[in-house]
């Protein structure tokens, strides 16, 4: 169970503080059930949830796994077999960023990325579908990152770009 303070990622909202632990004050629920008050960090408001909700809900990665995960960025291969139909990427897609798993996500990044460079050098406009699920997946990434390692999401960004230029096209 997580404490007050603590950060997590929860499913949908992405990275959340816990304002509080315990019973909810709504009127109907369950009085007898605990509930976490989450805060996302993405928006204004207050999530409520069970603490045994099948959502998923994790604490957010170390300093040490952010740090050693960027070190990685370069070597993350997306999973095999790729899609060959527009809806199959989009499922794909879909399935990685509501992963919320930050390997995946780094690794559907380099995809879209050489899907980007690959259309610019055909003269051709990334794929609309392309762009969506690449700006969740640097949302969801970065952010997670920034917490891990007590930085803005901005710093983050710069950093991963110092360190490898043409991130993701890489």
């Amino acid at each position: 169970m997580f404490s007050a303070g603590e950060m997590v990622v929860y499913g949908g909202e992405g990275v959340c503080r816990v304002e509080a632990v315990g019973p909810s004050c709504v009127p109907g629920a369950d009085k007898g059930k605990l509930y976490y008050t989450l805060r996302p960090l993405s928006r204004t408001g207050q999530v409520l949830t069970p603490v045994d909700t099948r959502v998923l809900i994790r604490p957010v990665m170390t300093a040490q796994e952010a740090s050693a995960l960027i070190e990685q960025l370069l070597y993350l291969q997306p999973e095999q077999p790729l899609p060959s139909s527009p809806r199959g990427w989009k499922e794909y897609y879909q399935a990685v960023v509501t992963s919320y798993d930050c390997r995946r996500m780094a690794a559907l990044l380099r995809l879209l990325g050489s899907r980007r460079a690959k259309a610019l050098q055909q003269g051709k406009k990334p794929s609309q579908l392309d762009e969506r699920y690449e700006k969740r997946a640097e949302d969801q990434l970065y952010s997670e990152l920034a917490v891990a390692l007590e930085m803005s999401r901005q710093e983050v960004e710069a950093q991963i770009c110092r360190r490898y230029p043409h991130w993701p096209e890489v």
